[in-house]
């Protein structure tokens, strides 16, 4: 028997495991990882980022925020804290599709495709892969938020919720830079239509200040923003109040972006492999 008969098509090595895509994901997601520990300046971002931004709100705004109640920056960082680490989170899933558009780039794809592995296994493992960012992001801040005071009012285990639940956000959210990171030409366009987008997601929230001090123009983009009601459910879980409807929201909100935005990603990525 000639040994071209002993070849096994790579899509019938793709069928030949029911899940083994699951493993295929995990295996790429690990050779993220790796490249991380490689190059560990590839988490700045999520690591000095976030304290920046915590500590310049905190100290520089924080007192003019709080100024009507006669309080202090102790009085508004159990309030800002929950929204610095959505905005922070939420900012470095941006990385993921600017990493998938370099690696198309450099040809990093091409022998993916001569692997006889699924064809979403490459995106998944690249989504799974950055989890490490985002994760890193969260320790940080809430060791600085420690540092300065902050505590868990509604106890530690409502505070670890919180934390997956914006962790389970990014991972949902990865799947619009995913798309786009497929679509467009160049990884700084990714960069520069995700700023165009994030700016007024996390700014044009509750994320710094009550949506009620806002111009009416603005609290009617800040009732339909998602990151909104994203907050809201963080701050419940963290501090007390209400969970229920903020939560339901997020959640539905998650579940749309990953219904909407992971077939047209793998759609791109077809066309493009």
């Amino acid at each position: 028997m000639s040994t071209a008969t002993l070849e096994v098509p790579a899509h019938a090595a793709r069928r030949s495991k029911p899940f083994a895509w699951v493993e295929q994901s995990l295996t790429l997601a690990w050779r993220n990882i790796v490249r991380i520990r490689q190059n560990p300046e590839a988490l700045a971002d999520v690591t000095f980022q976030p304290i920046i931004f915590l500590l310049l709100f905190l100290f520089v705004f924080g007192g003019a925020v709080v100024a009507k109640t006669g309080g202090t920056w102790h009085d508004y960082l159990p309030t800002l804290l929950p929204g610095v680490m959505v905005q922070s989170v939420v900012f470095s899933t941006m990385g993921t599709g600017v990493g998938l558009n370099d690696d198309f780039a450099k040809g990093v794809f091409d022998r993916f495709r001569s692997l006889p592995i699924s064809r979403i296994s490459p995106l998944v493992g690249a989504v799974l892969g950055d989890t490490i960012r985002y994760l890193t992001s969260v320790v940080i801040l809430m060791a600085t938020g420690f540092a300065l005071g902050f505590r868990f009012e509604n106890g530690i285990l409502y505070g670890v919720l919180a934390c997956l639940l914006v962790l389970t956000f990014a991972l949902a959210l990865c799947w619009v830079w995913v798309w786009l990171g497929l679509t467009m030409k160049t990884a700084q366009g990714v960069q520069g239509v995700a700023f165009l987008v994030m700016f007024p997601l996390t700014f044009g929230s509750n994320v710094f200040v009550d949506a009620s001090t806002l111009p009416h123009f603005m609290q009617s983009w800040v009732k339909i923003n998602p990151i909104t009601y994203l907050v809201d459910a963080m701050r419940g879980l963290m501090l007390g109040g209400d969970i229920q409807k903020p939560l339901l929201i997020t959640f539905a909100f998650m579940a749309g972006v990953v219904a909407v935005f992971a077939p047209l990603a793998l759609r791109a990525y077809r066309r493009r492999v």
